[in-house]
Formats: C-alpha cells, structure tokens, sequence
C-alpha cells in the first residue's frame, strides 16, 4: 500500500508549488507597495550596496516562484529564491539567528522553510509535472 505513495513527480510538484507560490505572494505585496524597495534599498545602503540592488527582491521574489510555480527552468528559480532569502536573511535577521521565538520554535522557522525548500528545488528540479516548451 505504501508504494501507491511513491511518486516523485507528485512530491516535486507540491514542493515547487508551496514554495513558490507562498514566495510568490511577498513579490507581489512588493509589487503594490512599492515603497517597501525603498527600506530594502536602505538596508542595501547601510552596508555600502547600492540602493537599486533592492529591485532584485523583485527577481527572487515574482520571477522565481513564477520559474518554480510552472516547473519552466525550475533549478535556477530555485537558486533565485535561495539567493533573495540569504540577503533577506543577511539584511533584516542576522541578529535572529541564533533566537528562539516565544513559541519555542526558530525565530527564523519561515525564513528558513523559504531558504531550504528553494534549495531543495535546485537539486531536485522540477520534475515531469512542469512547462515543457516544444
């Protein structure tokens, strides 16, 4: 009974549609709001980066997960993700890295979900469930 589970295709599809479909919604609040690439640009310049750095958030943020979502170049969506979240991570949580939240769980759990399931893409790729191009 347990091997009717066994289905590789199935479980990639789950992940690149979770992962990049929940990604995909931070993208598009950035997309409305604008602004938001103000503060990440601000964040970008504290550290001596210039400022228009931060539509790069866009990239990872709306074109990845789209990459991911339909299984078109899966891997490199991924390694878009994987990359948006360590300079997520590195920008606004270094300082939680290392904390717990008042829930006991990781202060980091969803960041590091976004980070390690994009991951998980880029080695897993996206599998027969995909876009295929003729």
């Amino acid at each position: 009974m347990l091997n009717a589970l066994h289905n590789d295709a199935l479980g990639k599809l789950i992940l690149r549609l979770t992962v990049g479909g929940l990604m995909l919604f931070h993208g598009i609040a950035k997309l409305l709001n604008p602004e938001s690439l103000n503060w990440i640009g601000g964040l970008l310049a504290d550290y001596g980066l210039p400022s228009f750095l931060a539509y790069g958030a866009l990239i990872g943020e709306v074109l990845g997960p789209l990459m991911a979502i339909v299984g078109w170049q899966a891997r490199l969506g991924g390694l878009l993700m994987a990359i948006n979240m360590l300079v997520a991570i590195t920008l606004v949580h270094s300082h939680q890295i290392f904390t717990l939240a008042d829930s006991g769980g990781w202060a980091l759990e969803l960041q590091g979900l976004f980070l390690l399931g994009a991951v998980s893409i880029v080695f897993l790729g996206s599998g027969r469930m995909a876009y295929r191009p003729d």
